[in-house]
């Protein structure tokens, strides 16, 4: 069976470049999956866990924006974070979580964006972390 090449990357380094049977991203408009043979596309990307399985084992990464690339069974990420479970330390992402959800509470139309921002990273940490 084909295997997709995934390269995942921020401004300042790659991330993940592996083989994978299926990635799953976290789209502007929802989550899609892709498969071999997927038709080509560029997306752009919000906040949320971008999955892989390889062989039967699924690893995950929280990202945040960015956009995504699928052409030739290639995908290719470049997100403005990405962090793998390894990287994340759950108890600093509960702080930074729970923060913003009282931070929201008195949040004013023009600061409500960045808080909203800082919490969904954070709860997409937190789903990364506890997978593993």
């Amino acid at each position: 069976m084909p295997l997709l090449k995934l390269q995942v990357a921020t401004p300042e380094r790659s991330v993940v470049e592996t083989e994978a049977d299926e990635v799953e991203l976290p789209g502007a408009q929802g989550y899609l999956g892709v498969l071999p043979g997927h038709a080509p596309l560029i997306t752009l990307l919000k906040t949320g866990v971008l999955s892989y399985r390889n062989a039967g084992s699924r690893e995950a990464l929280a990202v945040s924006a960015g956009f995504a690339e699928v052409s030739h069974d290639h995908v290719s990420v470049l997100a403005d974070s990405a962090e793998t479970v390894a990287q994340i330390d759950a108890a600093a992402a509960e702080r930074e979580r729970a923060e913003a959800e009282k931070e929201m509470a008195t949040a004013s139309a023009e600061t409500l964006p960045g808080i909203t921002a800082r919490f969904e990273l954070a709860q997409a940490r937190l789903s990364v972390a506890r997978r593993s």
